[in-house]
């Protein structure tokens, strides 16, 4: 049994309730194990089973009151996974479906994710089973300012920097970075995502959808080809969908599908942005109100966009929405590029069948490293007091992307799995935060 086989059925045993963890584990481990044959001293100093334990989790209640004046009571979390290469980072995600399991997969992700963009961040990942949908504004205030009356105990600019995620945007942001400045009586750049106003980065909004689409100019580039004609089908309509869509119509392709957790839309004339940005940032609505207002348009109710027919695919909506008879679906149809824009959107089962059906695969910690590279650029300007325009963030965003791409087909290469760049992203940011835990000891 190898190393990393041996590491996975000890997780599987111990954390047995925790499939998503175990399924982000499985996937990183079984991918490293050509650079843990190369080195041999990780598992003499069991580097493995301390990567995959947290070196912190902080699980708290968050009790607040509603509009009625009746008291509510959440759960809080912060997974502090690994610092070895910098201050934990990650984003809070507030949705009911959040779990320690979930918690657990994302923060490690994380790691790996943060290693590639080459800036100094560790991995980490919190939040709550608190659902911000249908509140109101003083409701959400309320129950932020209780989630960082005690958050902000274990966190600081340069301990652990948390952002947003699903169900955590400006408003979630700016609410929390306001109890922590009260209860701290400082300003620092303790959270990333802020308003412009108050230390946030322009480009950050757009930084992960833009980021995806910049990895996908270069896996285009591999086959000498570029985006200009090309089909897009997208799932999501969050801020990575929205602003993938975006840049992709600007580099010439056509769009035609996103999606909501009700069902998606096509549109062969190719998704009008600024409609879907009216749908979905300011009426706050389902994605059939773009489908009404556009006569181009088809709503599908209760279904995945993956029946289309499309070149590329970009899964941009949350973990584990493309399954195997959706990747069956896309190999029948002729798709040839599978951009991950979620985090671990594609199970395990269609990861494989794309990839052995000669799919070029984008595995997310590499694809979507975007927004959290914009919140290291984030962190840098509020250490240094500055504000960088638009296109100094996005120049700096398109060259992390393009080191990204780049180290993760020469570890591909170098170990023996050429052109495919889930074994070239894992293994590249996998050594680099192994070699820091070398240089570090026993910690």
């Amino acid at each position: 049994m190898s190393y990393s086989e041996k590491i996975i059925a000890e997780l599987e045993k111990r954390y047995a309730d925790q499939p998503e963890f175990i399924q982000a584990a499985r996937e990183v481990l079984t991918t490293i194990q050509p650079a843990l044959d190369a080195h041999p001293e990780y598992e003499r100093v069991s580097l493995l089973e301390r990567l995959v334990e947290p070196e912190r989790i902080i699980m708290f209640r968050v009790p607040w009151v509603d509009d009625a004046g009746k008291v509510q009571v959440n759960r809080g979390y912060r997974i502090e996974f690994n610092s070895a290469i910098g201050p934990y980072k990650g984003g809070l995600r507030l949705h009911p479906s959040v779990n320690l399991s979930i918690l657990k997969f994302l923060g490690f992700e994380q790691i790996f994710k943060n290693s590639l963009t080459t800036l100094p961040m560790g991995g980490g990942k919190g939040g709550s089973d608190f659902d911000p949908k249908g509140k109101s504004d003083r409701e959400v205030m309320a129950f932020c300012q209780s989630f960082m009356t005690e958050l902000y105990r274990h966190i600081g600019p340069n301990t652990d920097v948390p952002a947003g995620d699903i169900g955590t945007g400006a408003r979630e942001i700016g609410y929390m970075f306001g109890q922590y400045k009260r209860l701290r009586n400082e300003w620092s750049g303790v959270l990333t995502g802020k308003g412009l106003p108050f230390g946030g980065s322009l480009a950050r909004t757009e930084a992960t959808g833009y980021g995806a689409v910049y990895f996908l100019t270069h896996m285009l580039a591999e086959k000498s080809e570029t985006l200009n004609g090309k089909t897009v089908c997208i799932s999501g309509s969050g801020n990575v969908a929205i602003y993938a869509a975006q840049k992709a119509q600007q580099l010439g392709a056509k769009v035609v599908t996103v999606s909501d957790s009700s069902g998606y839309v096509y549109d062969p004339d190719g998704i009008d942005i600024e409609l879907l940005k009216d749908v979905k940032e300011v009426r706050r609505a389902r994605i059939r109100e773009y489908a009404e207002a556009r006569t181009s348009a088809i709503y599908h109710e209760g279904e995945r966009p993956w029946g289309e027919t499309c070149d590329i695919a970009m899964p941009c909506a949350t973990q584990n929405e493309l399954e195997l008879t959706d990747a069956q679906k896309l190999v029948s149809g002729g798709t040839r590029f599978v951009v991950e824009g979620a985090n671990m959107p594609t199970t395990l089962e269609a990861t494989n069948y794309l990839v052995e059906n000669g799919v070029f695969f984008a595995p997310g910690k590499a694809a979507n490293a975007g927004g959290v590279s914009v919140s290291g650029l984030e962190m840098s300007q509020n250490a240094e007091h500055l504000s960088w325009t638009f296109d100094e963030v996005d120049s700096k965003l398109q060259d992390i992307m393009a080191n990204i791409y780049t180290a993760a087909s020469e570890a591909a290469e170098k170990y023996g799995h050429p052109g495919n760049l889930i074994f070239g992203a894992n293994i590249a940011g996998f050594l680099k935060v192994a070699d820091a835990m070398m240089a570090q000891g026993v910690c």
